[in-house]
């Protein structure tokens, strides 16, 4: 699993180093490296659709579960090999018991699961071990960190998922920022942010998963901002990056509080099975959670630390399909449903009613769908629709819909890449993103992207059969059965706004007459051909965890941590699906009524204040902006930078100005007394004393030989009578 981040991460210092002198910029490198990866995600599915059979471990019995064919190949948690089942068995037992003991199989799963199933008066279920690796980072005393992989079903979905899409949003980029400036950095940047998420999604602790977290905020500010000449794109990555830095630190302290309350360990299956054994305190517990959930709500742009999402439209188009679709903002999903353990008990999601998840989730679907409605750019309406599936997919794991969650993240990232491209291919055609002023009429114009726009619209509205109805549906059945309907409400009320804002969309871009300039064409076949692509999948995605397939999908990628828990499931039930599309169906008619037939009143605005008003709150996106940096910031700006004037002028400056004036007086003493005094004093006194020295001798040297001799006799004199003495005495 390591390789296809690392696949990645080489093409980014590839593309860096030599991506200029290639033909293609360095974009070779980074569409054959995605490429690779695609391949290496699509064995791992294949790999793990054959795993199960042979690792499924009966915890009621106590035994393997056994069919004929050959054994896939595991590590850490249980290994087969070719060869005779019995002896298969016990070495599949014995592996699994030592890495029990090395702390890679869940602690206490088997136990968990047994309890759960009883509770529930059911069988237990088998658990697929998933595939761990670690190996020792540094120690600390007791303290072990590692680095590694760990990959279940789950982690093969993602990994198919941000490989798939971001192969294609690296081809569409070819054409689409073709002649750009920075076309070689673009892919870059664009390979490390893929890396970022590849490396979140194989992580086995916090502390890795945290790296690819951070990674990703620091490629989108890149991404985002590409086009930074323009004061406001500059401003939309630097809104980005610092709203979601914001939640950032709720990450930082739920991470360090599990890993104090898990006996110090960032892995995260064991602090998974941890929380569900009941080794992590009450407290603890619910500080992690709620921590953990602040960082989601920066990263998946839930309400309140939404509004940078619709900004970060500034960017290129294929990054805002990469960064909506599989990275960035399902990052946050992604956590949650991986420490789904500890967000189950923490919150006690079992209990029904309402916790923190299901609320943030279910204003957040309903407040962007409200903002979709008075878009005239097609990539905000996308944007703020962005934001209410998310909001969708964050009520799920709320109400305790793990698999629907998942699901709808999967089905998602398909239609709504697709959406993403669609809206370039336009803006391609037509070099405008305003749906009032520059499109219109374009399905003669562009019948390929108008096909494929038309396949995402109805699966993001939810009609069937394409994927969103089947995992909308699940969500919203997951709510009733849950024992959490007001939620279940809300998802309907979402699911009308959702489809009746599309239909306005494509309507002021498809229909009606062109209100552009020039003459709009059908985009080239690097452009069109991921549209249809991604339009197959939004599809046939749905199918994947329906009746016709067995739910093959919920057996392929619930992991042993949420059979452990106990999460219930559901099957499909035509009741429930047949008021979904009801409710779908009559958003599109809504839209219908009011913009294919020209119904919706003219002049509303003009005529009535409090419509006015109305929409003024809707176009200043509820003045939470305002709040922010005029309320908020501007509130808090002002005692902080006058407190922090005082600070400069009587601590700082009192500080630099004491020791600068002791300096000085230190110098002026030195100067006086040491240097003048002693120093020069010493100095000078040897020069005067040589010179009188000097004058001295140069009385004696005249040059007169009977005076030397004189001396001589003189001195001989002297010498003699001492030594004289010196032998009486």
């Amino acid at each position: 699993a390591w390789i296809i981040p690392g696949l990645t991460f080489a093409s980014f210092w590839l593309i860096l180093f030599f991506g200029k002198r290639l033909p293609r910029g360095g974009s070779e490198i980074g569409i054959a490296a995605v490429a690779l990866a695609f391949v290496l995600a699509c064995g791992m599915v294949v790999q793990w659709a054959d795993r199960p059979a042979d690792l499924i471990v009966e915890h009621g019995g106590g035994e393997h579960a056994e069919e004929e064919g050959e054994h896939a190949e595991a590590e850490g948690g249980g290994a087969g090999e070719e060869g005779g089942h019995a002896e298969e068995e016990e070495k599949e037992e014995g592996e699994h018991e030592e890495a029990l003991a090395a702390g890679l199989a869940p602690p206490g799963g088997a136990d968990v699961v047994e309890a759960a199933a009883a509770e529930a008066g059911e069988e237990p279920e088998g658990i697929r071990d998933a595939v761990v690796r670690n190996h020792t980072w540094f120690e600390v005393g007791d303290v072990k960190v590692t680095l590694g992989t760990f990959v279940d079903g789950f982690t093969v979905v993602m990994l198919f998922v941000v490989a798939l899409i971001s192969l294609l949003v690296h081809v569409f980029s070819t054409n689409y920022l073709h002649g750009d400036v920075r076309f070689t950095h673009y892919f870059a940047a664009l390979s490390l942010f893929t890396t970022g998420m590849f490396l979140l999604v194989v992580s086995s602790s916090t502390l890795q998963l945290l790296f690819g977290w951070e990674l990703m905020g620091l490629c989108s500010f890149m991404l985002i901002g590409h086009w930074w000449e323009k004061q406001e794109n500059s401003n939309a990555a630097l809104k980005a990056f610092l709203t979601t830095r914001t939640g950032d630190i709720g990450l930082l302290v739920g991470i360090v509080t599990l890993f104090f309350a898990a006996d110090q360990t960032f892995d995260m299956n064991t602090i998974n099975f941890a929380a569900l054994n009941g080794d992590i305190g009450e407290t603890a517990l619910l500080v992690g959670a709620v921590a953990l959930f602040i960082g989601v709500i920066g990263k998946s742009a839930q309400f309140p630390l939404h509004t940078w999402l619709p900004d970060a439209m500034a960017g290129p188009t294929p990054v805002s399909a990469l960064i909506h679709a599989a990275t960035m903002v399902v990052a946050g999903v992604y956590l949650v449903a991986r420490l789904y353990g500890v967000f189950w008990e923490g919150f006690d999601i079992a209990a029904g009613g309402a916790n923190p998840i299901a609320i943030i989730g279910g204003i957040t679907v309903i407040i962007a769908a409200v903002l979709a409605f008075v878009q005239r750019d097609i990539k905000k309406v996308l944007a703020y629709s962005t934001v209410s599936q998310l909001g969708y997919m964050i009520m799920a794991l709320g109400v305790g819909a793990w698999t629907a969650a998942v699901f709808h993240l999967f089905t998602h990232a398909f239609f709504k890449a697709l959406l993403f491209l669609g809206s370039g291919s336009v803006s391609h055609a037509v070099h405008s993103f305003d749906m009032k002023s520059e499109m219109g009429g374009l399905r003669k114009h562009m019948p390929i992207t108008f096909a494929t726009f038309i396949i995402g619209s109805i699966a993001l509205a939810g009609l069937p059969p394409l994927a969103g109805f089947w995992s909308k549906d699940e969500i919203l059945l997951g709510a009733e059965l849950n024992g959490y309907p007001i939620f279940m409400y809300v998802g309907l009320v979402g699911a009308f706004m959702t489809a009746a804002y599309m239909t306005r969309c494509v309507y002021l871009t498809f229909f009606g007459e062109y209100r552009g300039h020039g003459h709009p064409h059908e985009s080239p076949k690097v452009i069109t051909i991921p549209l249809i692509v991604l339009a197959v999948f939004s599809i046939g995605a749905g199918l994947l965890n329906s009746p016709f397939s067995d739910y093959a999908f919920f057996t392929f990628t619930e992991p042993a941590y949420v059979i452990a828990a106990g999460v219930p499931h559901h099957t499909f039930e035509i009741g429930p699906a047949l008021i979904s599309t009801a409710v779908a169906a009559a958003g599109v008619a809504v839209g219908l009524v009011l913009f294919f037939m020209g119904k919706l009143p003219k002049g509303v605005t003009e005529r009535s204040g409090l419509a006015r008003a109305g929409y003024a709150f809707l176009a200043n996106r509820y003045y939470l902006d305002h709040l922010y940096t005029g309320g908020i910031i501007g509130g808090i700006k002002g005692p902080i930078a006058r407190a922090a004037y005082w600070f400069n002028q009587k601590v700082l400056d009192g500080v630099v100005n004491g020791v600068g004036n002791g300096a000085r007086r230190a110098g002026e003493f030195t100067y006086k007394h040491i240097d003048q005094g002693v120093v020069d004093g010493a100095v000078n006194g040897a020069g005067i004393g040589a010179g009188g020295a000097g004058g001295f001798l140069r009385t004696i040297q005249t040059g007169r030989v009977q005076q030397y001799g004189a001396l001589l006799f003189g001195a001989t004199a002297v010498l003699a009578i001492g030594l004289v003495l010196l032998v009486s005495a």
